[in-house]
């Protein structure tokens, strides 16, 4: 009976990433940005949109929601009470899981709709992934990474329909997500947003399915 050889030193060290890759579906990811981005520049290029900045509004609206679903979806995990037992600390790579993914998300976003920053170009599309990933993020560490998606999308939604109000465009905390550019409130918000959910979500992590504590 043949003994099993051993691995090479270079491919022992890959099999934890390629396992943890594969594990939160991070393939998949990829692809669901790589699809939202193309679809975005194929709208966001239309004559009508680049005549009408204005029109690229749903898509600054819209793009974020699902990057961040995407993004922080990876985080659900089919079994937390192994990865309980795991003897370095989830932390680190929960952070790196959500740093390089929401890097990966605002670029591609950011380059489906180029334009000046003053007109819901590349400024507010990054500004928008980042904070939809921070609520996201915060939600993940309530409801879990499945559910996730949801008050983002509440949040969104609401501020979108609402858009047409003086009251609601003009408050630039409040509706940060609706601004054209580079405003400094709106940018704040998103920021703090993105810092506080990512450090929230990678010291607790995604509350797992049908715990009730």
């Amino acid at each position: 009976m043949k003994t099993p050889r051993p691995l090479p030193a270079h491919r022992v060290g890959t099999r934890p990433l390629a396992l943890y890759v594969r594990s939160r579906g991070i393939p998949t990811t990829l692809a669901i940005l790589a699809g939202a981005a193309l679809l975005t520049a194929w709208a966001a290029n239309r004559p009508d949109a680049y005549l009408d900045p204005y029109r690229r509004v749903p898509l600054i609206a819209l793009a974020p929601l699902l990057a961040s679903a995407a993004v922080v979806g990876g985080l659900h995990t089919h079994s937390p009470e192994l990865d309980s037992t795991a003897v370095r600390p989830w932390w680190p790579r929960r952070l790196g899981h959500l740093l390089a993914l929401s890097a990966v998300a605002a670029l591609l976003l950011a380059l489906s709709v180029p334009g000046h920053s003053q007109q819901f170009g590349a400024a507010a599309m990054v500004r928008n992934t980042l904070g939809g990933i921070g609520i996201t993020t915060v939600a993940a560490t309530v409801l879990g990474a499945r559910l996730s998606w949801m008050p983002t999308t509440l949040y969104f939604s609401a501020v979108y329909l609402s858009a047409s109000s003086p009251r609601v465009s003009n408050a630039t905390v409040l509706a940060w997500s609706m601004q054209p550019g580079p405003q400094r409130g709106a940018w704040l918000v998103g920021l703090a947003l993105f810092v506080a959910g990512s450090a929230l979500c990678a010291t607790l992590g995604a509350r797992p399915e049908g715990s009730r504590v």
